[in-house]
C-alpha cells in the first residue's frame, strides 16, 4: 500500500521506516528540512537501538523516501498517518493538539477521494469526532474517512514494538476503514499480533489509560518505598512479594526516582484535564496523587543527597550517573535525572553529569551544568555519586576502582538497580530509596 507519515519525529520516523520495512511504499513528510535531510541520508536524529538498521534497509529497498511538502504527501498516499507531537500546553495540563489540527487542514484539500487518515498521535478523547466534522467542512465531497490507531512504543524498544507490538488497536467508524487497516497490518497479524477493533473514542483513551495505569503502579511502589524508609522495611522484597501475585505482576513495580519522558507525565495530566472537561474529575482524582508522588520522589532524592553531604550542597562535588529519562535513549524530556541535577546545582553543588548517549541533548536543556561521556572524569573528586538512570553499564562498574577516583565513597542508588552489598563491601556508604 501507499502510505504517508506526517511528522518524522521519534514516532513518525520509526513508524515510517518499519512500515516500509514490511513492504509498503512510504513517504515521510516533515516541515523540518534539516531532520528530513538527515533521515534521507540514513542519519537518525535521535538514538534508538536498531533504528539506523531498519532505516537503512527501508531506504535501500526504495520503499521509503522523505519530503518537506505536506501537500506532496497528501497526494501520494492512500492512507495518511498523523504522527506529530501533542505536548502539554504551556497554560494548562491539557494536550496541545494544534499540530494535529494543522496537518488535517493541510491534508483535507489535497488527499485523493476515498483516502483514510489515521491518527497515531496521543490525543484527548473526542478528537476523531471533532476532526471528522472538520474534514466535512473542508472537503465535503472527498469521502475521506478518519480513524485512530494509537502507538504504544517504549523508548529503547521502539523498533521491536513497531514490528512485533503487544497489540494493535484500530479505532474505526466504518467496516471499510477496518478492512484497510487490517490489510495494511496483515504482515504483523500473520506473525501473531492481536488486532483489536474499537470505536475511535476507545482507541484514543487506550494510550493515555495504559500510561496512566503504568504510572499508577510506579507511584504506588514509590509510595511504599517511603513507608519502608519510615518503618525500616525493604521495598525490593516487598515488590517481589506483590509481583508474585498474578493479579498484580512484577513489571513496573521497581521503586526509584519515578517516571519521566515525553509520554507518562503529560498523558497522566492530559487525562486529568480531559476528565475535568467532561465533568468527571472525581473519577481520576487518584491520578493527581500519582503525579504528586512522582514529583515527590525527585524531592526525596535531593533531600537524601543533602543529608549524605552533611546538610549542605554549597561547594560540594556531586557526580550524577545518567541524564536520559531512561536507558537506551537520548531523550531528556522531563528527565528525573536532570531535575535532580538542576536542583542540586541551584543549591550550590558542583554537579558533573555522565551519560552514554544523552550528553548533547542534556547540555541544550541545562547549559550551565558540566556534562561528560567520560565516567572517570564525572566522578573525579566527587563527594557523592548519584545513580539516576539505570543504564546497564552502570551495573558493571567496579566500585573498588571507582573509590580511588572520588573524594568520598558515598553513593545513592535512586534507581534501585545496583548491588548495594557489593558497593558497601568495597568501602562505600550506599543508600537507596526504600531500603535499609
Amino acid at each position: 500500500m501507499r502510505l504517508t507519515v506526517l511528522g518524522t519525529g521519534y514516532l513518525g520516523a520509526v513508524h515510517a521506516a518499519c512500515m516500509a520495512d514490511i513492504g509498503h511504499e512510504v513517504l515521510g513528510a516533515d516541515a523540518d528540512a534539516e531532520k528530513v535531510a538527515a533521515l534521507a541520508h540514513r542519519v537518525p536524529p535521535f538514538f534508538e537501538p536498531g533504528f539506523r538498521d531498519v532505516l537503512t534497509r527501508a531506504l535501500d529497498s526504495g520503499h521509503l523516501r522523505f519530503t518537506t511538502s505536506l501537500a506532496e504527501a497528501g497526494r501520494f498516499g492512500d492512507v495518511h498517518f498523523i504522527c506529530v507531537g501533542t505536548p502539554q500546553r504551556a497554560d494548562s495540563w491539557a494536550a496541545d493538539v494544534g499540530s494535529v489540527d494543522a496537518v488535517v487542514d493541510v491534508l483535507a484539500p489535497v488527499v485523493r477521494p476515498g483516502s483514510l487518515i489515521v491518527g497515531k498521535s496521543t490525543v484527548p478523547v473526542g478528537t476523531t469526532a471533532r476532526l471528522a466534522e472538520r474534514l466535512r467542512e473542508l472537503a465535503p465531497a472527498s469521502g475521506t474517512d478518519i480513524a485512530w490507531n494509537p502507538e504504544f512504543l517504549r523508548e529503547g524498544h521502539a523498533v521491536q514494538d513497531s514490528l512485533r507490538p503487544s497489540r494493535l488497536v484500530i479505532g474505526v467508524r466504518t467496516d471499510e476503514a477496518e478492512s484497510t487497516l487490517r490489510q495494511l497490518y496483515a504482515p504483523l497479524a500473520a506473525a501473531g499480533v492481536r488486532v483489536i477493533r474499537t470505536d475511535p473514542a476507545t482507541a484514543e483513551l487506550a494510550k493515555v489509560a495504559a500510561n496512566s495505569f503504568l504510572a499508577t503502579k510506579i507511584s504506588f511502589i514509590n509510595a511504599m518505598a517511603e513507608v519502608c524508609d519510615a518503618a525500616g522495611a525493604d521495598v525490593l522484597t516487598l515488590a517481589d512479594v506483590l509481583g508474585s501475585d498474578p493479579r498484580i505482576g512484577r513489571r513496573s513495580l521497581t521503586p526509584g526516582l519515578g517516571f519521566g519522558g515525553s509520554c507518562l507525565p503529560k498523558d497522566v495530566r492530559a487525562l486529568i484535564s480531559r476528565a475535568e472537561e467532561l465533568g468527571v474529575a472525581p473519577a481520576v482524582a487518584l491520578l493527581r496523587a500519582v503525579d504528586e508522588i512522582n514529583a515527590r520522589q525527585r524531592r526525596r532524592t535531593v533531600r537524601l543527597a543533602r543529608h549524605m553531604l552533611g546538610g549542605t550542597f554549597s561547594g560540594r562535588g556531586v557526580a550524577v550517573l545518567g541524564a536520559a529519562f531512561k536507558p537506551n535513549s537520548d531523550d531528556v524530556r522531563d528527565s528525573p535525572a536532570l531535575a535532580v541535577a538542576a536542583a542540586m546545582q541551584s543549591r550550590g553543588a558542583r554537579v558533573r553529569v555522565h551519560d552514554f548517549e544523552a550528553v548533547e541533548p542534556a547540555r541544550r536543556v541545562l547549559p550551565s551544568v558540566d556534562f561528560t561521556t567520560d565516567l572517570a572524569k564525572a566522578c573525579e573528586s566527587a563527594e557523592l555519586v548519584l545513580h539516576l538512570t539505570e543504564w546497564p553499564q552502570y551495573g558493571r562498574i567496579d566500585p573498588a576502582r571507582l573509590a580511588t577516583l572520588v573524594r568520598r565513597p558515598c553513593l545513592i542508588d535512586a534507581r534501585n538497580s545496583l548491588d548495594l552489598a557489593r558497593w558497601r563491601s568495597a568501602g562505600w556508604t550506599a543508600r537507596a530509596l526504600g531500603r535499609p
